[in-house]
């Protein structure tokens, strides 16, 4: 009947609809059954105890893709103080022993046939990087209906601005638009690109070339097919060049991936990777719910991926082999910047985690 009910509902679905569902962790079973026993407890008519794993298997044969699932409430009694500080507090630090579990869902993606392929437009954030406009524009690939490249320069001391300016001037049969951003930060050169995209389908790719452009095809295919709605890149699955990125940069993407898996409930590897990519629509209603979080994340990074998050969009690691920079010098700042990053997780736990 369970599975039954799940294909009803998946009739009157569209494709951003979502699907909530709240059992129980089994691991209360023999409580539960005591709590019946001694007749402390409502009696409740006879259920199935579902793992996480049967409940995943049955949205799967029914249609639905699992996005997330979330444990809640360690304290199923109204005792004053006591369960907030369960609930609220405890219950994300021990959510194997939380009484429910919350899955969420949407329709698995059904491939359409003669569907028209989305436009693209790729916003490439340049702040001293002159030497690698051209190469850019040369090897981003064309997708979808067609590819608009957008170049935000943010403040350069080389000749960065007057590169972009003679190679869009140079390639008259491409859609390039060129613009100087009006504040600091990559996070506000991506906003101001995305302001004047017209692509059905937003790609960040980072000037310095390091995510190669050519791998930009594998984060369309994987957003216009509908597999997820957030691609996010991953630089942490195959072999890197030697000097792409340095050992301690390493381990600070491996923890921030392990908390992000847990801040969003979704298994994300590497953050931190420049590229992310995802449709237009979700990104107006991303920006539309901005103050949520405030406007403090100056990479970009974080903004997106709290904001797809809390809009429940399915989010997916793409892996691509990242490159050495073959010009100029990094941008981040290791220690100052880390330190931003650890405060914008705490930041995010208290909006996403402890409520």
């Amino acid at each position: 009947m369970f599975q039954l009910m799940l294909r009803q509902a998946l009739r009157c679905a569209t494709p951003s609809t979502r699907l909530i569902l709240n059992f129980y962790n089994s691991l209360w079973r023999p409580l539960l059954f005591l709590a019946d026993m001694l007749g402390v407890r409502s009696r409740n008519p006879e259920s199935s105890w579902l793992s996480r794993a049967d409940v995943a298997n049955l949205l799967k044969l029914a249609g639905w893709s699992v996005i997330s699932m979330q444990p809640k409430m360690l304290c199923p009694f109204k005792i004053p103080l006591i369960e907030r500080i369960f609930n609220a507090v405890l219950a994300p630090l021990l959510s194997h022993f939380c009484l429910t579990i919350f899955a969420l869902a949407r329709p698995a993606p059904v491939k359409q046939t003669g569907a028209a392929a989305p436009s693209v437009s790729v916003v490439v954030p340049a702040r001293n990087e002159a030497g690698n406009i051209e190469a850019a524009v040369r090897r981003t690939p064309n997708m979808g209906a067609w590819t608009e490249i957008i170049f935000v320069e943010g403040g350069s001391t080389d000749n960065t601005w007057a590169e972009i300016q003679r190679v869009a001037a140079a390639n008259p049969g491409l859609r390039i638009k060129t613009l100087q951003q009006t504040e600091r930060g990559k996070g506000n050169a991506v906003r101001e690109g995305f302001a004047v995209a017209e692509g059905d389908i937003l790609m960040i790719l980072d000037a310095d070339l390091t995510v190669p452009p050519e791998e930009l095809t594998k984060f369309y295919d994987a957003v216009a097919s509908g597999h997820c709605e957030f691609a996010n890149g991953c630089r942490l699955v195959y072999p890197m060049e030697r000097q792409a990125m340095q050992f301690l940069n390493l381990i600070a993407n491996k923890f921030f991936g392990i908390a992000f898996s847990w801040l969003l409930n979704q298994r994300l590897k590497d953050t931190l990777c420049g590229t992310k990519v995802l449709h237009r629509t979700d990104y107006l209603r991303i920006a539309a719910n901005r103050d949520y979080f405030g406007n403090f994340d100056p990479f970009g990074d974080f903004d997106l991926l709290f904001g797809a998050s809390r809009l429940n969009l399915k989010i997916s690691d793409v892996p691509i082999r990242y490159r050495d920079r073959t010009y100029g010098s990094t941008n981040i700042q290791r220690w100052k910047h880390g330190m931003l990053l650890i405060k914008m997780v705490a930041f995010a736990a208290r909006k996403l985690k402890f409520v």
